[in-house]
């Protein structure tokens, strides 16, 4: 997979890069006056929408960043009490929040999402409200200058800049995990995480206080509520296993189509028997195998997930005709793919056990029973065994590396006299599929009487592609 594909610019900049792009027009060019209790009213609407939000969708990672945005911006606004300077407990409260909160937002991109539960958000709870004392405690009146770790003449300072460079250091630490991050996972939360940190910086970097300073304090939380928005429309649209759009995309697709079009229903051969000899994590090894493939095939297709081993591939504004060599390309990388069986030493480990307890069980049994009975009885169980241990799909194989293949079996249809409807297509394509099968699997079959379907099966054999 490309690291900067198209898709992946486009949920990396959509809508935490728009939205900030935004705040910054709005807030420092000066081409839309904004008055200052629009910002205000606009802050305290957005933390308040996203608290609820977070809590709806029971989203504890944006919550406890929600809540750090919320907590650093109100302490740096309380110690500077509306007054600017390179002293005091104002900058003094600047300096740590502007550490503090990157590492926060670290923790925050490593953690799991585990719900609302209080158990669950009790330690970051804990954490935020030490910090708040350490703040506190650092920012107690009478205080001039920050701790020596936090001070400008012990870290040094940018002349364009109201904090030192151990802050800076914190925040592009913060940057890169966050991207590489997003980059690892593609999730909406991530890119909303390091494009809300991006407003917290330039907030801090206009004292944390004011006007502009609240503007983009309210923007990274804006962004953090737009990602909540998209991580659910991401669960409604996606099957989250394989990373394919699902089945609710792919209705809402069919109500966009327009002839002509072909589809393709695709169904993982004697899938069943993977899940049964070789456990369902295997299985799921499969489907991301098989749905990796799909999302790159060719043609102009789009592939999602509609079953449990079922796909479908919608191809807009082609015939079926256009279609065949592209689903038949398709299912030839598929079987010439293979994967390596995660967990095989332990299942090695775990069959040689079973097989000395079998061993001992035997040798029981034969001491209680008679010798020929006992002999002719081990004979049975011995093939029992044999035969539940072997896999004949004729269309997977293991070698001894524990290296898997699997095929596929596709059914086409287009629509037709008889077929005009997006419903009547599925089910030809439906009906194709079942004929693949019935034919001996790992083939293509075409939606078509058995005359054309012959016709260009020898149409395709001239052209070097194969109906098979």
């Amino acid at each position: 997979m490309e690291i900067w594909s198209k898709s992946t610019l486009k949920s990396l900049l959509l809508p935490g890069g728009v939205l900030l792009l935004l705040a910054e027009v709005l807030l420092s060019t000066g081409w839309i006056a904004v008055p200052g209790y629009v910002v205000q009213y606009s802050y305290y609407a957005v933390f308040g929408a996203g608290i609820l939000l977070s809590w709806r969708f029971h989203s504890s990672r944006v919550l406890l960043a929600l809540l750090t945005l919320f907590l650093a911006h109100r302490a740096v606004e309380f110690f500077a009490a509306g007054r600017i300077s390179f002293s005091g407990s104002g900058h003094i409260a600047l300096e740590a929040v502007a550490v503090l909160l990157p590492l926060n937002f670290i923790a925050l991109s490593f953690s799991r999402e585990r719900g609302l539960s209080f158990p669950a958000i009790l330690p970051a709870l804990a954490m935020l409200f030490f910090e708040s004392v350490f703040v506190a405690v650092i920012c107690r009146p009478g205080e001039t200058t920050a701790p020596a770790f936090l001070h400008p003449a012990f870290w040094g300072r940018h002349l364009w800049s109201p904090i030192s460079q151990l802050p800076v250091f914190a925040f592009v630490a913060a940057f890169a995990v966050l991207l590489t991050r997003f980059l690892l996972y593609r999730k909406p939360v991530e890119s909303g995480l390091l494009w809300s940190l991006a407003a917290a910086f330039l907030s801090l970097e206009q004292w944390g206080t004011g006007r502009t300073a609240t503007g983009y304090m309210g923007a990274a939380g804006l962004i953090l509520v737009s990602s909540i928005v998209e991580n659910s429309y991401l669960l409604a649209y996606h099957d989250e296993l394989t990373g394919l759009r699902a089945r609710r995309a792919f209705n809402d697709a069919l109500l966009r189509l327009e002839k002509p079009y072909a589809i393709a229903a695709v169904d993982i051969d004697h899938f069943k028997s993977f899940n049964d000899t070789y456990g369902h994590d295997t299985g799921d090894q499969v489907l991301r195998m098989v749905a990796a493939r799909l999302g790159r095939v060719s043609g102009g297709g789009q592939a999602y997930r509609v079953g449990g081993e079922e796909f479908s591939i919608l191809f807009p504004g082609r015939s079926m005709a256009e279609v065949i060599p592209h689903v038949e390309l398709l299912r030839k990388t598929i079987e010439a793919a293979s994967f390596h069986v995660r967990g095989s030493e332990e299942r090695r480990r775990n069959e040689s056990a079973k097989r000395q307890q079998d061993h001992e069980r035997r040798t029981r049994a034969r001491r209680m029973n008679d010798r020929d009975e006992s002999e002719e009885g081990d004979r049975r169980r011995s093939a029992a065994r044999k035969s539940r241990r072997a896999l004949h799909t004729g269309t997977s194989r293991q070698n001894a590396k524990d290296e898997l293949s699997v095929t596929v079996s596709i059914g086409v249809a287009e629509p037709a006299r008889t077929n005009h409807e997006v419903e009547q297509v599925i089910q030809a394509a439906d009906k194709a599929l079942y004929r693949a099968k019935q034919a001996g699997r790992n083939r293509v079959e075409a939606a078509l009487p058995a005359r054309s379907r012959a016709r260009m099966a020898r149409q395709s054999t001239a052209s070097g592609t194969s109906l098979r």
